[in-house]
Order: structure tokens, then sequence, then C-alpha cells
């Protein structure tokens, strides 16, 4: 969502603007939502816009545009089918979001029937089905008429498809001679995945949540189509009627429900906002139990003469409120707790959940973080959520943000089953059965069976073929998991991608012959793969999937030591030096944790310089070159040399890589002549007139190598205001240190 400027600080011509913007955007969501089943923003955003244009149409009433959306109910109607216009409109709800806005609508309300707040008042509440609106039109007892809502005013004959569904009545006893029995068409949770499982074996589209696959399948000019779709409908007002269903509300649905309507169960009755609040809170707890979506709870006057004096705005009832439930948030039954190991070896709990719709999407599972997390403890070992732990059985909160994983938020212990217990984090990989250990400072248990382990080598495998890596077209997850669990072509390792071609050659069994391959395709596959024997160093190094190498800092290692064989080298060379780096972290870990056990402040660890004491000069240089380029810090230089280290599964399997290509190239070609080629310079303090990153790219295409870190190879120190240590040590060092006009004059005409 964009940062809105408060509506009193906007221009008459920046409001017209913005109106004229967030018109445009509300139709095109109204299109996608009511006209094509397919959604492009969430309930959430659409409300937050709707909000907005109502905010900027109060403050500026002369700039409110003839297609406001204020004043627009639905969406426009779809081809293929006849338009039905409404004798009674449909209109939509306000929405309410907050306690106070529930209590400001009675206020409402009470003041236009000129009742103190002391008066009773009894108002229905039940929950806000999400799905299709559909008008029933029944005369003398039997259904001539369906039709969607439509813009409100005219909608879409659905009669044949509206005929199909089982919640339905064809035919009314004892109903008045006219009656439109108006309600929302909706799918249970459970059928909804029963009929993504059947698309989607049948190849077909599936669909995104309940709602989409009510209004499309509703909405389907073959109504054979509709007929196997498993379609309900409940049933919650009425539009024309030839005589009064009833005094109230609550005795109308009554009534509407003993003509053989499903009507909803929760429905109740209340006196004021605290007991709508606390209905409102009860729907919200057990909302997550009742195998349908609901978005939140209708409140409405019970008293019908109430509602026809409160009467009717351009497009929603005076007498009615929708309560919205926070759209990103909702309460549901954690089923189990599943490990995953992800290609760093990282186990990872993941929660599967009784499904639940948060922010338009369906949950079935959501990410626990770590160990720690399900204790109720952050990293550094104090209490989150009150120290609540998490447990199998238990009903928690699940949220999304945008377009994140879902996440367990919280707990509610008041409903925690009996006999529940403590969840034991495995301290063994659950796919290879090796030892999964915690290190210092690590909030992650992590499998150390490296590319024994089938979960991390399928992971690297997938991580090798992504679209920043090799990106060899034909060849993502699902042919990756093919080929690793083959037999006959196996892919363990990256060289194994290399050989699938003269494999092939040599079997019996051909690729042609298996799932999803025919000649074509085996032999479109294989000049992809041929394609990639020729990747940039940046990629190549990316795609070995080392821990912490992201694509940033795999560029910043390829400009810095431009081919592979050097880089592999430099991590030859700076292996025993990375080793008692470890060693000497693991060395003052410990001490700090005596000095702390024994009641003393600790200091910094003597320990560190007696393991490092004994690393060979040339081993310490090779470190300390790797540690000055610019973002590579201690934890990721540790992470690409102890992974690379000689001798390792990991080494060997980059070896065997490399034989099977035909090049790794090195990065683009940097400037020959300019006054700075070939030196290394290292920024510092703050730059007034470019920013650190067009500082570092500009100093790169002119040949120079940028570090992050003063030492006896820096050339070139560029010192802006705030520079500290840096220009301390350069100074102490002997190198030209110039400030950032200088930097300009020198590169100037480069």
């Amino acid at each position: 969502m964009p940062d809105f400027k408060p509506v009193e600080t906007l221009a008459p011509g920046e409001a017209a603007q913005e109106l004229a913007s967030l018109s445009d955007a509300l139709a095109r969501a109204n299109r996608a939502y009511h006209t094509e089943d397919a959604p492009e923003i969430s309930d959430a955003e659409y409300d937050a816009l709707k909000r907005r244009n109502a905010e900027i149409e109060d403050h500026f009433s002369e700039l409110k545009r003839p297609d406001s959306p204020s004043e627009q109910v639905g969406g426009a109607l779809a081809e293929g089918f006849s338009k039905v216009r409404h004798e009674i409109r449909m209109l939509s709800l306000e929405n309410a979001f907050s306690d106070s806005e529930l209590r400001d609508f009675d206020d409402r309300v009470r003041r236009y029937l000129g009742l103190s707040a002391a008066a009773p008042l009894l108002y229905t509440a039940e929950p806000k089905i999400d799905g299709l609106s559909l008008s029933l039109r029944y005369e003398n007892g039997v259904l001539v008429q369906a039709a969607t809502r439509g813009d409100g005013a005219v909608g879409e004959n659905v009669t044949q498809n509206a005929l199909t569904v089982a919640d339905i009545p064809r035919m009314l006893t004892g109903a008045p001679e006219v009656l439109e029995i108006r309600g929302e068409v909706y799918m249970s949770h459970a059928d909804f995945a029963a009929l993504n499982e059947r698309q989607a074996a049948a190849g077909d589209r599936v669909f995104a949540n309940p709602r989409n696959a009510a209004a499309g399948s509703l909405r389907q000019l073959d109504a054979t189509i509709t007929r196997s779709r498993p379609l309900r409908f409940f049933a919650y007002a009425w539009g024309v009627v030839s005589e009064p269903l009833a005094a109230t509300q609550f005795d109308a649905i009554a009534r509407i429900a003993s003509l053989g309507f499903q009507t909803n169960p929760l429905t109740r009755l209340c006196n004021g906002p605290e007991e709508m609040l606390a209905t409102y809170r009860d729907i919200e707890e057990n909302r997550a139990r009742l195998g349908y979506d609901i978005d939140g709870v209708v409140y409405k006057v019970n008293d019908l003469d109430y509602q026809r004096r409160l009467g009717f705005r351009s497009t929603t009832p005076r007498w009615a409120l929708a309560h919205k439930f926070p759209a990103e948030l909702a309460w549901t039954v954690l089923e189990a707790i599943d490990i995953q190991v992800g290609r760093t070896g990282a186990l990872s709990p993941v929660a599967r959940l009784t499904p639940v719709t948060v922010g338009g999407v369906v949950v079935s599972n959501a990410t626990l973080h770590n160990e720690d997390y399900i204790a109720g403890l952050d990293s550094a070992g104090n209490p989150i959520r009150e120290g609540k732990d998490i447990r199998i059985g238990d009903t928690v909160q699940v949220y999304r943000a945008g377009d994140v994983i879902p996440k367990v938020a919280d707990v509610d212990l008041a409903r925690r089953p009996d006999g529940t217990e403590p969840y034991h984090f495995p301290e063994t990989c659950p796919q290879c059965g090796s030892p999964a250990i915690r290190e210092p400072g690590d909030s992650v248990r992590r499998c150390t069976g490296g590319l024994i382990c089938p979960a991390q080598a399928t992971e690297k495998l997938k991580h090798f073929v992504s679209r920043g890596a090799f990106d060899i077209e034909g060849l993502g997850v699902k042919q990756i998991e093919m080929f690793f669990a083959d037999d006959m072509l196996p892919v363990k390792t990256p060289a194994d991608i290399f050989t699938l071609e003269a494999r092939d050659k040599a079997q019996i069994a051909k690729l042609a012959n298996r799932d999803g391959f025919g000649k074509r395709s085996a032999e479109k596959l294989f000049a992809a793969i041929d394609e990639r024997r020729v990747i940039p160093l940046e990629r190549f190094l990316f795609a070995l999937g080392i821990r912490h190498l992201g694509e940033v800092a795999a560029k910043d290692l390829a400009r810095h030591y431009h081919a592979w064989p050097a880089l592999r080298s430099a991590i030859d060379a700076a292996q025993p030096a990375a080793i008692a780096s470890l060693a000497a972290d693991e060395a003052e870990a410990e001490e700090r944790a005596a000095a702390a056990q024994a009641g003393r402040r600790a200091e910094i660890s003597r320990a560190r310089a007696a393991v490092r004491e004994n690393v060979p000069a040339e081993a310490e240089a090779a470190w300390q070159e790797l540690l000055s380029i610019d973002g590579v810090g201690t934890t990721l230089a540790t992470s690409v040399v102890t992974t690379l280290a000689k001798g390792g599964h990991e080494r060997a399997a980059v070896d065997d890589l490399v034989a099977q290509l035909r090049e790794i190239e090195p990065p683009e070609s940097r400037a020959t002549e300019s006054p700075v080629v070939g030196l290394t310079v290292v920024f510092t303090g703050t730059l007034e007139k470019m920013t650190r990153a067009e500082a570092k790219a500009r100093a790169e295409s002119l040949g120079a190598k940028v570090a992050g870190s003063v030492s006896a190879k820096t050339d070139l120190l560029v010192a802006g205001p705030g520079a500290g240590s840096k220009a301390t040590k350069a100074a102490e060092l002997g190198i030209r240190v110039i400030d950032e006009d200088g930097w300009l004059d020198l590169i100037g005409g480069a």
C-alpha cells in the first residue's frame, strides 16, 4: 500500500488527481473481483483504498467525481448472461474496522431514532460469509429466477445454475405468494480442497480461495459444470415479499429457515455494543472451526419498523454494519509440526494447520521460525508471547504481511487441550539421521550431513538451476526432484546435470521414455544444458548455494578475484586462517561464559590471540584480503572458505562441475586506462554528492578494486565527514587520503 499524505495537507489539484487514480484502481479491482472472479488485490487493500477515497471526498466535497467509487456497488456484468433488474436494489454494507466504529454506529442509530443511550436496542449479529451474493425469486412457492448482485441494480440471470445447488429449494411450502430470498453462495474448505485436487489432476485452473471458486462455479455458462461443483447457500435476508415475514429480523430469519433454507446457526440477538462485541470475539475465535470462510460479523437493527424508519443511503442501509476482521489475522488449530531441511542444512519447523483464510488466501501451513520460537523465547533467551510455548493441538493465531510466508503469532492457552506435551525439537536430521547441531550464536539447528543428506542435496540442486544461477530452461524444481529419484539417469550433484546427455546415449532406457519427456523435449533440454557450459563467474558462485553468499556478494567476489582459479587459490591459502578464526571465536565464547558464570565482567579474550598466533603469514594475508572486500565480513568469508575447503565433499563436487564447463567468464572488462585502474580503494565517512553504491560502482567501472577495510594493500582512502578509525589506520600505514571532491577531481575526465 502507498504511504498516503494526510488529507488535510493535500492541495485541491493533488486531491483531484488522487481521486482520479483511486477511481481507476477501484474500478479495476471491482472488475477483477466481481466480474472476472480473479481478485488482484487483497480485501484489506481494497478497503483501504475505499476509505481513502471517502476521506478525500469528505474533505473536498466539490471534487467528488460522477463515477465516484463511493456511489458504486459490485461490478460490471459478465458476458453471456441475460440481465435481471432488481426490484429492490441489492446494496453493500458500511464497514467498520474497530470497536470504536461499532460504538459510533450504535450512537448514530440511537440519535436517528431518538433513543437515549440507556434505552434497550436489539441487534442481530451473524457471520459475514465470504462468497457470492445471490437473489432467489419464488412465485407461488416455485423458484422462477436467480440473479447475482451485479452492480446492485442489475444482475446476471443464473437461474439454471442455481437449480443445481443442493441448498437451494426448487419449491417452498407455506411461503408468501411472492418471496425474494437473498443470501450467499459459498464453498466449504473441505470441498474447495477436493475441487482443487480434481482441477490439478485434470490439468485445469486451480482456484486461489473458496470465494473465487464459488463465484466462478456459479457463473458458468454451462450449468453442468456448476452441477459438478460443491456449492452451498446461506440465506440471510429478503427483498420483495408480498406479505411481511415477521416483525423482527431475528424472527424473519427463523421463518426463512422454516421454509427449508439453510441459515447460519451462529446468528445471535445482542442488546447494545458490548454484547455485539462479545459475539464478534466469540465468532472470531471460532472462525477456524467453521469449515467455511467468513471475513467479519454483520450487525442489523432487529426491529423491522426501526429498519424502515432508518432507511438507506445511496449505497448502504443505515440499519446494518459489517464489522470486518483484521484482514491478515486468523485463529486456527495447530495439527502437527513438520521439520523441513533446507539447502544449508537448516532445520525449519513448519506448522500444519486446520485450513483458514487469511488476507484472501487459504492458509494450511505457517512458519514457526526455530526451536526457540516454539519454546516461547527470543534469540537472546528472553520470553516472547509472555513465555507461552507452542504445542500440537493448540489454537494459534496466524498472520500474513503482504505476500510473505504466514507465521504463527500467538497461542490461546484457554483453549489448550488436556494432555498436551511441550514440543521437543529433533537433534538429528529427519532426512538422513546425521547430528543436527546449533553453533554458538546461531538460532538455527543444522544438519551436519552435507551432500549425503538428500534434502540438502535436492535443495542445492533446485537453487543451482534457479533464475539467478544457471537458469537452465526446462530444468526446474519438478524435473530436479524426478532426476534425483531416478535410478537410471540420476542427478545427485551439479556435475551430473552436464553428463545427462552422455549417459542418456549410453542407456537403453532413454530420457525420452520418461513422464513429461518425448524425443523433442529431451533434445531441447540437452541443448539448454549445453548452453550453460559457459557461465559468468558471479552466477557460478551464486549457484553453488553457499550459506550467506547472495547475488550481490557473489558479484563482489567475482569483481575482486576476476577468475575462478584466482578465487580458488585464495580460498586454499586462507583456509588455515579461517579455521583459526572459528577456533578463536569458540575459545572467546567459552571464556566469556566462564567469566559470566564466575560473576566477573567478561573481557576481550586473550585466547583469540593465542589460537591465531601460529597461523602462517601467507594464510593470514589471504584471509585479510578476503575480509577487505567491501561487503564481505567474517561470517561470509568463513562460510565460503570452510564450504569450499580442500578435501571436502563440497569442493570435490565443485571441481567435478568445473570439469564439465567450457568457460567460467570473468566479470565485464574494466577500464584499462584510468587514474585509478588497479588501485584498491576504501570509502569511509559520509559521501555528500553520491551514494556509497554509486561511488563503488563508478570506482569498479574505472578498474579499481573497492575494499571495505583499510589494510597494507589499500592504495587510497576516500574520507568524507565522520571518518573515524579507517582514517586513523590509513594515517598509521601511510596510505594516501583524499576527500570526496578530491576523488571527483581524480576521476573527473575518466
